[in-house]
């Protein structure tokens, strides 16, 4: 039974699913409407502005945490394929656990940080994110089959 880091970061795999992870966040960004998907863009377009290119760097910097935080729900998957048809599924499905464990490598990331303004515009997006990492779990399930998961 493969892992999730066997899959996914390898050194021939990891640059397409670095590549993949920043498409899912420039398109959950794209995609926010209303006063708090306005909030999310101007913080999202700060960043950018502060640091080019800081987008993909933090997915490379995270990815080997993000996967070790999902290692745990994969294998249950693989473990129970009767409970969800599919990774995207199952993802869907668990996405508040998922969250939850994908922003805890976030939150530990912005507490260290020395960057007063991204620390800033974490802390200001940080209350809506579980939500929003919640709606990603599709895309992030069909990213992960797209990679063989």
């Amino acid at each position: 039974m493969k892992t999730l880091k066997d899959q996914l970061l390898t050194p021939e795999k990891r640059p397409a699913v670095v590549a993949d992870c920043v498409n899912i966040v420039e398109e959950e960004v794209a995609a926010k409407s209303g006063i708090s998907g306005a909030a999310i863009k101007l913080a999202f377009a700060t960043v950018k502005k502060v640091k080019p290119g800081i987008i993909r760097e933090a997915v490379d910097g995270l990815l080997d945490d993000f996967v070790g935080r999902m290692e745990p729900y994969y294998a249950d998957f693989q473990k129970n394929p009767n409970g969800a048809p599919s990774i995207e599924s199952y993802a869907s499905a668990r996405g508040g656990e998922i969250a939850d464990a994908l922003l805890g490598v976030t939150d530990d990331r912005a507490r260290r940080s020395t960057n007063k303004t991204l620390k800033a515009a974490y802390e200001k997006l940080r209350p809506m994110g579980k939500k929003q990492v919640e709606g990603a779990m599709p895309r992030v399930g069909k990213m992960l089959v797209r990679h063989g998961a």
